[in-house]
C-alpha cells in the first residue's frame, strides 16, 4: 500500500438530533429508541478506525458538534456541503483531492459489520483498481473510493432505494472505470435489521412489547 499520509478516510455522520436519524427505524421502535441505535453505530465506527494510521476526516450532516467522541487530535472536523447526498459525497471528495490526497475512502455509520480490515482492504484495492466498492444488502453500498472523483457517479442521484448499487455499477461499467468490491455487508436500518444483526442492544419491541 502507498504512503499512509496520503490516504484520507471520510466518515458521514449525522448530528445527534431526535427525529433526525434513523428515521425508518424511528416509525419502528421510537424517536428515543432510534436516537440510542444511531448513537451505539457511530460507537462503534469510532472504535473500529480510531486506531488506523491513515488520515480521517468526519464530516456532519449540519454542524460541527462541540464535544464528543470524535478526538480532533485523531479526527479532522468538516460540515457536509450540498443539497442531495450524492452532492455531498462529491463535495467530500473534491476537498480531498484538493487537499492533495491520492487515495480516498468514504464510509457512512450505519453498518455494525465493518471492520478496520474492510477500510484497509479498500485503500490497498485502490493500489490496483480505480474506485472500490463496499455493497450493502439493502442494495445500496457502505462504502466507496477512488483515485480521482467522478461527478457521473454522483449527480442526478437519488438514494434509499434497492436499485442504488447497481445503479452505481452501471454508470462504472458505462465510463469504463475499474473497480473492486469488498464483502456484503448489513447496514441498520429498520427493525428487521436490528434483529437480524449481532448487535448487543436491548429495546422494545413495539409490537411485543418484550425487551429483545
Amino acid at each position: 500500500m502507498s504512503d499512509s499520509s496520503e490516504n484520507l478516510l471520510i466518515i458521514f455522520v449525522k448530528n445527534l438530533i431526535p427525529g433526525h436519524v434513523k428515521t425508518r427505524l424511528a416509525s419502528e421502535i421510537g424517536i428515543d429508541g432510534a436516537l440510542d441505535v444511531y448513537k451505539f453505530l457511530v460507537e462503534h465506527t469510532f472504535e473500529i478506525t480510531n486506531e488506523l494510521e491513515i488520515s480521517k476526516s468526519i464530516y456532519y450532516s449540519q454542524y460541527v458538534e462541540i464535544e464528543d467522541i470524535w478526538d480532533t487530535d485523531s479526527y479532522k472536523l468538516f460540515v457536509q456541503k450540498g443539497n442531495g447526498l450524492g452532492e455531498r459525497m462529491l463535495n467530500a471528495f473534491d476537498e480531498a483531492f484538493d487537499r492533495k490526497f491520492k487515495k480516498v475512502v468514504l464510509i457512512g455509520s450505519d453498518s455494525f459489520e465493518i471492520k478496520g480490515e474492510h477500510i484497509l482492504e479498500a485503500f490497498e484495492q485502490l493500489d490496483e483498481h480505480e474506485t472500490v466498492i463496499g455493497p450493502s444488502k439493502d442494495g445500496g453500498y457502505y462504502l466507496i473510493g477512488m483515485k480521482r472523483p467522478y461527478p457521473q457517479l454522483f449527480n442526478n442521484k437519488k438514494y434509499g432505494h434497492k436499485q442504488v448499487l447497481s445503479e452505481l455499477l452501471t454508470e462504472v461499467a458505462q465510463a469504463d472505470i475499474s473497480y473492486h468490491l469488498l464483502p456484503t455487508l448489513s447496514d441498520i436500518d429498520t427493525l428487521q435489521d436490528l434483529k437480524d444483526s449481532d448487535i448487543d442492544f436491548e429495546f422494545v419491541d413495539p409490537e411485543e412489547g418484550d425487551i429483545l
